[in-house]
């Protein structure tokens, strides 16, 4: 004799992950939007060079309309508004840290070139160290990085690698460029 279990079909309202997101996704939520930085996350190619990129003009035009403490306040806002938007969109992904989600990037590089000497020998060295600390996430980036979720977490691990820019920048300045070695 045989006993027959039926087959049950799973009634869980869990939504299944969208791996590949497209316009329309972005357009249909503007805590997606945010969160990929107007579509620029989009790109197939390093959506996370592509977002920090986008930092530049968006700093440019910023700076040249505001005060200082105002640009640091929107910058401020802008994290903020980043947490909430990365949390939104990762939960509907079902990818807590989407790589199109680079709204992280482009705040955290827009802080950078906030302190960043003015030239764009500076900005050009800030975006290559700040592409580098966050592609390889040197502690404690890496253990934030693993350990924080929600949108804090993806907005706080390219906090700290501006932090490790705005060091090494800082470090130049001070010790090499003081010494009048260039």
């Amino acid at each position: 004799m045989t006993i027959s279990v039926p087959e049950t079909q799973e009634t869980s309202n869990a939504k299944s992950p969208i791996l590949r997101p497209d316009s329309i996704f972005v357009g249909k939520h503007p805590a997606h939007f945010i969160a990929f930085s107007g579509g620029v996350g989009l790109s197939r190619y390093a959506p996370g060079t592509v977002g920090t990129l986008i930092a530049f003009p968006l700093f440019w035009v910023l700076d040249y309309h505001l005060e200082p403490i105002h640009l640091l306040l929107l910058i401020d806002l802008m994290f903020i508004v980043g947490i909430w938007a990365c949390s939104v969109t990762g939960k509907a992904l079902g990818v807590p840290d989407h790589g199109g989600m680079v709204w992280d990037e482009t705040v955290a590089f827009m802080l950078v070139l906030f302190f960043t000497p003015a030239g764009w020998l500076w900005q050009l060295a800030a975006f290559g160290l700040f592409r580098f600390f966050d592609i390889v996430k040197p502690q404690p980036i890496r253990y934030y990085d693993k350990n924080l979720h929600g949108g804090f977490g993806v907005m706080f691990d390219d906090m700290l690698a501006a932090f490790y820019t705005l060091l090494c920048l800082a470090g130049w300045k001070a010790l090499v460029l003081f010494e009048g070695y260039f």
